[in-house]
């Protein structure tokens, strides 16, 4: 198992507590104070257990992720494989190094209801409300957290948790209909510098096999 960021890796009613942190108020912060942002991540993806295991397999990756609102991110994994996931503003483009392929799809068709749409996409909580329900929830682990449910039903992600430390996006734990789940935590994201146009861009190196869904 290849831990990929899936594109069910890659909503609002608002539920508010007085026992729990405000993450809505962080993610609103978010969202409108940091427009772009570099920073370094970790993902571990863990399988459920299958018949006869007693112990959950998993596989951790790492890289680096940059964003610039609007529609536009890049993931670089870079261990244990490498792979490139770039939003151009039109398109999703994927390269998988090994494999010397590359997928590319219509980024309006396959970011609405993923945890991209929150990181790199939305403008505010109030654009979120058509797609995501979201709440308050615990505190734990010195973040603020959020959960986030695809109001479509047949969306094959199920849940996302986002947790915030001051503001900053610090980690994001989802869910996938599978019953698989991914969290990728985020070293502190450099807000301060202007990221060129040209890091959103793809073309796809000579010779790969190009695959447009």
């Amino acid at each position: 198992m290849r831990p990929l960021l899936k594109l069910t890796f890659l909503g609002l009613a608002l539920a508010t507590s007085t026992t729990w942190a405000d993450g809505l108020q962080a993610l609103e912060q978010f969202l409108r104070g940091t427009q772009s942002g570099q920073t370094t991540f970790t993902q571990t993806v863990t399988s459920p257990l299958r018949q006869g295991e007693t112990v959950a397999r998993s596989k951790t990756s790492s890289g680096t992720f940059e964003f610039s609102r609007p529609d536009r991110f890049r993931f670089q994994y870079t261990k244990p494989f490498e792979q490139l996931i770039v939003a151009d503003g039109q398109t999703l483009w994927l390269h998988d190094i090994d494999l010397n392929q590359v997928a590319a799809r219509k980024q309006s068709e396959v970011l609405g209801n993923t945890p991209a749409a929150i990181i790199a996409s939305a403008a505010d909580l109030k654009a979120l409300s058509t797609v995501f329900t979201l709440g308050n929830a615990p505190e734990r682990d010195g973040l603020e957290w959020v959960l986030a449910t695809p109001r479509n039903r047949d969306a094959q992600l199920q849940s996302v948790h986002l947790g915030f430390k001051q503001g900053q996006l610090a980690a994001l734990e989802m869910l996938d209909s599978f019953g698989q789940r991914s969290v990728l935590k985020f070293g502190a994201i450099d807000v301060g510098t202007r990221l060129p146009a040209d890091r959103f861009r793809f073309t796809p190196p000579a010779g790969v096999d190009v695959l447009r869904q």
